[in-house]
């Protein structure tokens, strides 16, 4: 089965809650989109979220040029040989992952649909639904509290909260969050490399008593050798994001003594599922936990980060709910959330997605 056209745009999306990180505010994203059609009346859909701050990437300002090109690499292919493209694509958009990532999930979607399959029974799911995180950026003491209440209210089991721009202030709405919240809801914290060595152990011990998960990129990735100084328990409890996106730097991470023993896989970073997988690997054959996260994504891309992390077996945490923050979306389905966990969907085939 050939395929006979792509169609690739953008689209301006408004979130419905603005909040910040460490190094930039958001109250929207732009995310791009694929569509590639095949010769039997099928087509497969891809999203991609390009930051300049996480994948090094600019928005297409002239989608029309893109087009172009990626007609000249795609159409006319087999679909069933669609992993040779995925490969071909890869060597082409070295430096562009959330593109690759859309094309490599627009790919597998048509892939999977044309032999009616989801691409989580494609890949092999092999992990029960997990719960996701739902984020917290960095506000104030009164407005963390009002957030995570809320999302206690509508049954998260997990919040991730950004901290990493005040010492002070993070340990304040950390100890203040885990108060108003109760026991029973996981808090983990991501300090978006905000941290260094002295800080960051500082954090740790003010804020045993809010009972912290784990930890996400403490320190720039230009700082992993000082993880090294960190106890082997601090290390296991903490997650490689920003130092984190293809597998040359997973291998990298486990030559040396484990500098964290969780990886965040996003496939905006590393270029779609194929690599993921690949990653995902690395972290298995080393006993180092899995986490998948995610930007503000359309429901698209999130479909395929989630059927990608259940199919691994290294997969222990979700932080998948890049769509939920979005205003409006482009398609719908991919999966369902029931108080908190992310449930795909194996009986629709491809990514259980579609235009609206």
């Amino acid at each position: 089965m050939k395929i006979t056209n792509i169609d690739y745009w953008k689209e301006d999306m408004k979130l419905t809650r603005p909040y910040a990180v460490t190094y930039v505010m958001h109250d929207s994203v732009q995310n791009i989109f694929v569509r590639i059609d095949g010769s039997n009346g099928l087509y497969g859909l891809g999203a991609g979220s390009p930051s300049k701050f996480v994948t090094g990437e600019l928005i297409d300002e002239n989608c029309k040029d893109r087009l172009s090109e990626l007609e000249e690499n795609i159409v006319g292919t087999d679909i069933e040989g669609f992993r040779k493209t995925i490969a071909n694509l890869a060597q082409i958009y070295v430096d562009k992952p959330a593109l690759l990532a859309a094309l490599d999930m627009a790919l597998h979607d048509l892939f999977c649909k044309t032999f009616g399959i989801s691409m989580g029974k494609y890949l092999g799911i092999r992990l029960q639904p997990l719960p996701t995180s739902i984020t917290i950026g960095l506000k104030n003491v009164q407005e963390t509290i009002d957030e995570g209440l809320e999302y206690k209210d509508r049954d998260f089991k997990v919040i991730k909260l950004k901290i990493g721009a005040s010492i002070e202030e993070d340990i304040e709405r950390s100890i203040k969050l885990r108060e108003a919240i109760g026991p029973e809801m996981l808090i983990r914290v991501d300090a978006n490399q905000g941290y260094n060595v002295s800080t960051f152990q500082q954090y740790i011990q003010a804020t045993k008593e809010a009972n912290i998960e784990f930890y996400e990129q403490p320190m720039t990735p230009a700082l992993t050798l000082d993880m090294l100084l960190l106890t082997d328990q601090q290390r296991t409890l903490c997650a490689a994001d920003e130092s984190l996106h293809k597998l040359g730097d997973a291998l990298d991470l486990v030559a040396l003594n484990r500098p964290f023993g969780i990886f965040n896989i996003k496939l905006m970073k590393c270029g779609g599922s194929s690599e993921a997988i690949r990653i995902a690997d690395v972290a298995h054959a080393r006993n180092i936990q899995l986490m998948w996260g995610c930007m503000d994504e359309s429901v698209i891309s999130i479909s395929a980060s989630l059927n990608t992390a259940l199919a691994c077996h290294a997969t222990r945490y979700l932080d998948l709910d890049g769509s939920l923050d979005l205003a409006s979306d482009v398609a719908k389905g991919g999966f369902k959330l029931a108080e908190g966990i992310l449930y795909p969907l194996p009986d629709i085939p491809g990514l259980g997605v579609s235009l609206l």
